[in-house]
């Protein structure tokens, strides 16, 4: 069942958004060759407990960590490491941030120190397709709208977009139905309603699609090795327009 959310209800995980938004930004400044991924979920931790929030995932269904992070050719759900970050790696931090019980979901794909050209232009593709998705995001479109703006942009440049993980609605719980596909038709699949909060999350490859998973039963990866890279912002569906409640401050012609 799809639960819509009052104007309370999304104000409140605005403030989770906010919150989330202002960590990311902080991850920012401390990505650098020689930190670990251990460490940077250390960080998520302790920065949660000063501002009274807690890390939803961790322990959702078993999971470990405050944080995902993701590194090269890992699509999603990689496991926080002791391994220091090299230069040239592209690394994907994820993280569902619970303030007072409401949610707040956003990843995002860092650079440490200089990466190659094809790994920049990965990383600007998938910030760009989410963005196309967003565009869509508007009372009356239907979930296709997204999927196909998104899958239309990607392949144009030659990459892919990953098929077997999806967006999702979130609220009192961090999965929530609709599953938003990053690929998909136009003018087809459920019609977007005022009160929906979803996230758009595209997961993008410099290769082939298709992922593979570790035997942690977690962790995906590219099938051929190529790189992967995520962007992901937590929308409210509102009659204004898409609403992004994990805004950085990088998309203020979005933000209400």
């Amino acid at each position: 069942m799809i639960t819509l959310k009052s104007k309370r209800e999304i104000a409140l995980m605005h403030e989770a958004g906010k919150l989330l938004a202002e960590c990311h930004n902080e991850i920012a400044q401390l990505i650098k060759p020689g930190i670990t991924t251990m460490e940077i979920d250390e960080y998520v931790e302790s920065f949660l407990k000063k501002h009274g929030a807690t890390p939803e995932q961790k322990g959702y269904n078993g999971y470990k960590y405050a944080t995902c992070a993701s590194i090269n050719d890992e699509i999603c759900h990689g496991f926080p490491r002791k391994n220091p970050l090299n230069e040239g790696d592209i690394v994907t931090i994820d993280s569902v941030f619970n303030l007072n019980g409401a949610l707040a979901d956003s990843a995002w794909t860092y650079s440490v120190g200089t990466v190659s050209k094809q790994a920049q232009t990965l990383m600007d593709i998938t910030y760009q397709a989410l963005y196309k998705g967003i565009e869509q995001a508007q009372v009356g479109n239907r979930l296709g709208d997204i999927g196909h703006a998104i899958q239309s942009f990607v392949e144009s440049t030659g990459f892919s977009v990953v098929r077997d993980f999806t967006g999702h609605g979130i609220g009192p719980t961090l999965h929530e139905p609709p599953q938003i596909l990053h690929f998909g038709l136009p003018h087809k699949g459920l019609r977007l309603k005022e009160g929906m909060v979803i996230t758009i999350e595209p997961m993008v490859n410099t290769g082939k699609y298709n992922s593979k998973l570790d035997k942690n039963g977690w962790t995906a990866r590219t099938v051929d090795g190529s790189l992967s890279a995520q962007y992901e912002h937590t929308i409210a569906i509102t009659k204004e327009g898409p609403l992004l409640l994990t805004d950085q401050g990088e998309s203020n012609s979005f933000s209400l």
